[in-house]
């Protein structure tokens, strides 16, 4: 995948690249072949790992310049070759952890649908953990206790990725054209799972908009 050097902190170690999908890449130095420099704007290629980029070379820009000089933006390359397929885990961890509270870029259907489709197993599996560790506490019996200590963890995975979901749903506004800004839309009682439905379905908008390019792996 192509894309652009954004940040390197030396200090830590440790860095991002802005690939063309509008996704952002952690790197280490040890990433980065011989050449490669860390300097912003940086053009190069690097193969995708679940967030991460590896085997990062610098390349040269085949995109005319503009005249001014300045290599133009990673945002501008269209994703020449096919992207690899991504499973739905994958995509999942992907969006707890590197796109957390990422909330630019464009999110095709496939990562939308995958997140909420592992969220829900997640949480069904808490959700069960925690009746059995309330009846191993409450017991069977009428006069047994009513604790729901069992569910804490269920709780805290929900509010733990709480922003998670956010982030998403508004980069899903963006690949089909709309503001993030509609997400709020979500949160309207019965309007809102209306309106999470249909955010979900409707396919990403063919070419680049204001957000970037077309997501790798949708085809137009």
């Amino acid at each position: 995948m192509r894309g652009a050097v954004y940040h390197y902190d030396q200090d830590q170690d440790f860095g991002y690249i802005k690939g063309v999908d509008g996704k952002r890449y952690m790197f280490a130095r040890n990433d980065l072949n011989h050449g490669v420099a860390l300097v912003r704007g940086t053009l190069v290629e690097f193969q995708p790992d679940d967030g991460a980029a590896h085997n990062i070379v610098a390349v040269a820009s085949t995109t005319p310049s503009s005249g001014t000089g300045q290599p133009p933006e990673p945002s501008r390359f269209a994703e020449k070759r096919p992207a690899g397929s991504t499973g739905l885990w994958a995509y999942f961890r992907q969006t707890v952890s590197v796109n957390y509270l990422n909330f630019n870029g464009r999110a095709r259907r496939k990562e939308f649908w995958a997140f909420w489709l592992c969220f829900i197993l997640v949480q069904l599996a808490l959700v069960g953990f925690g009746i059995l560790v309330n009846l191993a506490i409450n017991g069977f019996g009428i006069n047994a206790g009513r604790s729901s200590i069992g569910f804490i963890p269920a709780l805290i995975f929900t509010l733990a990725f709480g922003l998670s979901w956010i982030a998403l749903v508004v980069r899903r506004l963006h690949d089909i054209g709309l503001s993030g800004w509609l997400v709020l839309i979500c949160f309207i009682p019965v309007i809102g799972e209306a309106a999470f439905l249909v955010f979900g379905l409707i396919p990403s908008q063919g070419g680049e908009n204001p957000w970037g390019p077309v997501p790798a792996g949708v085809r137009v």
